[in-house]
């Protein structure tokens, strides 16, 4: 092995590797899976016939305790660790549902004849890059792999159990006089039978699939990659040159015709018709001539297949229930699996992702019948670092774990019909970051519906309740002097207040141009004495501005003044103070239930203000601010507050925040071309059950296929599809419901009572 991953496998023949990733072609949409199909023939087909080609899938068994590490929430010596160690069991009870223990990796190996290294090097380069790409066509992504990644995964393959950690490095070579084989091999092997072999504490058995239905499935390859345990399952594939195939296919048919001719001289003979002949041979000729017609005329070649598996397990009990279970899906896809007798050493060389054939058990096939082995089936979400838990994958039950950190786009929703359990999964992620993410991070909270304080208050936050009759006050006017490093911190506050205006005074028709004009005047003067001396007690209010608005000469501020009259010295008044808080805590929930149907909106525009200043100060710290605005189409539902939400999902991003809307009415998120911005610029849709109306329309904006579209019709709650940059999964989510984490999350009103 040479450290760029180059391989000298065994005299001129040298191979390279690299790692490839999962789509979701088991529930894609048919064009879809058509397309893939296409794209992977025209893989195949680009092959030349000096080329071999090794798809490797290993499924192993990690140790339980890697899978521990990754979810554990360690105790914090603080208030909070009972809850801490009560979210742990939950995700150790869930890892248990699932085969998270089983660690899925796949391979592509290719491998030429060179003379030496050097003239491999540059043909395996070009190659590569080749494949790579046809690979990203495929829409899927893949990762080179240099020589100690590759003896990474041999190593890998040698300790399945995972008991034994990698430990190299190439300077320990030379002083050591040890090769790369010393790092990696197993403690012992052991061929002494036929049918089975020895590998350190596990017994192993090596099968070829002997293909004998003559249509496959495309399910065949996922259905084994379904088996339970150590398992490596390789197919070697290699073309034929084309002319090659074509002689020898009419050599074959030359033949045939010369055995008809015989079956025919001896039916004349023995006094029978001569159109009577051997059932065999007239399929036989039939087929070879169909054979003839694809390669000539249908864009087909030839390839040689072998395609091995292979199981261990730690009994030979174990080991035959799993070649039992594989036999099994062998068997249903017309398929026989036949153990490798007296080859099982060369068989498990063979299943090594090295590039070597020392089976001489080929398949002839055809683009198509190759391409059949689709080996994509579908995909994980199992991320670490501070990764949240989002339920278990519906199709393999494993755990989805991702960090919304790693998106270009962290923006985010959550989307469904009431009573699916949208408010439990935006507090169930919020308790996941409060508990996982970094401890500078902040999260902000905006609840039109009174739902978050239990949740707030047990994990020690500050509930912010803004109404008529609290005595919590926020100030609209509040400014920040670090709101942004390249445009003046009075021009985007003077942009807030005219939507503040807007949504007091525009009705329909909006704000006229000169009504624009002296609110904009009359900002720039409340805000003067400030500017000069930013003290607390010159920050200036609401009166402040309408002061400013009376005392101008146009009548248009006259009627802006008259329209604000209400909102600083009449009965909706609650803006018209200082703030009386002090939003310094980690968690902070605004709670605007109590303000009614006339504060609702602006409550609701004036707390993404708060947000904006808040995401300032974090972004000095490099900290993150997670923002969670329920209820979220009562913002979408104003020109004003929609266009706020959009420069919102535009621009948080880069001052490292996250925000989040939660909301039932997909049509809102799509009722203008300024608000479709938000839809676009969010990688993260957590979709619950949807009604039919939302449901189409979803369909045709995220590309959704019906077998998908599946799991958000009549889906109960907690069940669903999660968006995660290219990823779509769909999920179950069942949080055990005898704790106390449950019982502050939930919103029924039936649980609720019980509770009370």
């Amino acid at each position: 092995m040479f450290p760029d991953g180059i391989c000298r496998v065994r005299g001129k023949l040298y191979s390279k590797s690299f790692e490839f990733f999962d789509v979701n072609y088991q529930l894609a949409q048919p064009d879809d899976k058509t397309a893939t199909f296409e794209a992977l023939c025209d893989f195949y087909n680009s092959l030349d016939s000096s080329v071999g080609l090794q798809l490797t899938f290993v499924n192993r068994i990690a140790g339980q305790e890697d899978y521990e590490r990754s979810i554990a929430i360690p105790p914090q010596g603080d208030s909070f660790d009972d809850v801490r160690a009560e979210y742990a069991a939950m995700l150790q009870n869930q890892l248990s549902k699932g085969n998270s223990g089983l660690i899925k990796k796949k391979y592509l190996t290719f491998m030429l004849e060179a003379d030496n290294v050097k003239s491999a090097k540059s043909r395996l380069s070009r190659l590569e890059t080749d494949l790579q790409n046809h690979f990203k066509i495929l829409g899927t992504q893949n990762r080179p792999l240099d020589g100690k990644d590759r003896l990474e995964v041999l190593h890998g393959i040698f300790h399945p159990e995972g008991d034994r950690p990698f430990c190299f490095n190439w300077k320990w070579l030379a002083p050591s006089g040890l090769s790369t084989k010393d790092f990696i091999a197993p403690p012992s092997f052991s061929f002494k039978n036929g049918r089975t072999f020895g590998m350190g504490k596990l017994t192993g058995a090596v099968s070829f699939l002997q293909i004998l239905a003559p249509e496959l499935n495309d399910r065949l390859l996922a259905d084994l990659l379904n088996v339970d345990g150590h398992l490596l399952v390789n197919l070697h594939i290699r073309s034929i040159d084309q002319s090659e195939a074509i002689k020898t296919i009419k050599r074959k048919i030359t033949d045939l015709d010369a055995m008809k001719i015989q079956e025919q001289k001896k039916a004349v003979r023995s006094g029978y018709d001569m159109d009577i002949i051997p059932s065999d041979l007239a399929t036989y000729g039939g087929e070879a001539k169909d054979l003839l017609r694809d390669l000539q005329s249908r864009n087909e070649r030839m390839f040689l297949l072998t395609f091995l598996v292979v199981n261990l397990a730690d009994t030979k009990q174990a080991l035959d229930n799993q070649i039992f279970q594989a036999a099994g899906v062998a068997q249903k896809a017309n398929c026989s699996l036949v153990r490798l007798d007296y080859q099982q050493e060369a068989g498990f060389l063979s299943s090594l992702p090295l590039g070597l054939n020392d089976i001489p058990i080929q398949r002839g096939l055809t683009t198509s019948s190759t391409a059949i082995f689709v080996p994509f089936t579908t995909q994980e979400l199992f991320q670490s670092g501070e990764a949240l838990y989002y339920g278990l994958n519906a199709l393999s039950n494993n755990m989805i774990l991702a960090d919304r950190k790693k998106l270009k786009n962290p923006n985010g929703l959550i989307l469904g019909t009431p009573g699916s359990g949208k408010s439990f999964s935006a507090k169930r992620e919020i308790t996941n970051v409060f508990l996982v993410a970094d401890k500078k991070d902040s999260i902000l909270i905006c609840d039109p519906e009174a739902e978050y304080a239990p949740l707030v208050n047990r994990l020690g936050g500050q509930v912010v309740k803004i109404s008529p009759t609290s005595r919590d006050y926020v100030n609209p006017m509040d400014l920040n002097l670090n709101y942004s490093e390249d445009e003046s911190p009075l021009t985007l506050k003077a942009d807030f207040i005219l939507s503040l205006c807007e949504l007091i005074v525009g009705g329909k028709s909006g704000l006229e141009p000169i009504e624009k004009t002296v609110i904009d005047r009359a900002v720039r003067e409340v805000y003067r004495e400030y500017l000069a001396d930013p003290t607390p007690a010159n920050m200036p209010i609401l009166e402040d501005l309408y002061k400013s608005l009376k005392a101008q000469p146009e009548p248009e501020a006259a009627r802006v003044a008259a329209a604000l009259e209400l909102y600083v010295h009449g009965s909706l008044n609650v803006f018209n103070h200082r703030t009386s808080i002090d939003i310094r805590n980690r968690l902070v929930c605004f709670d605007i239930k109590e303000l009614g149907k006339q504060l609702k909106k602006l409550g609701m525009l004036i707390i993404q203000d708060q947000v904006w200043g808040r995401v300032t100060e974090n972004r000095e710290l490099h900290a993150n601010t997670w923002f969670y605005c329920d209820e979220f189409h009562l913002l979408l539902k104003e020109e004003q507050t929609a266009a706020y939400s959009v420069e919102i999902w535009k621009r948080f991003r880069k001052w490292g925040g996250i925000p989040t809307g939660i909301t039932q009415n997909v049509k809102d998120l799509l009722s203008s071309r300024e608000i479709e911005n938000i839809f676009e610029n969010s990688d993260f849709i957590y979709m619950l059950n949807q009604a039919g109306g939302d449901r189409q329309i979803l369909a045709k904006q995220l590309g959704i296929s019906n077998q998908q579209l599946s799991y958000v019709t009549h889906s109960e709650a907690g069940q669903g599809l999660i968006f995660y940059g290219n990823v779509i999964l769909p999920f179950v989510d069942r949080f055990p419901t005898d704790t106390e984490l449950y019982r502050i999350m939930t919103t029924r009103p039936e649980e609720l009572a019980n509770g009370a």
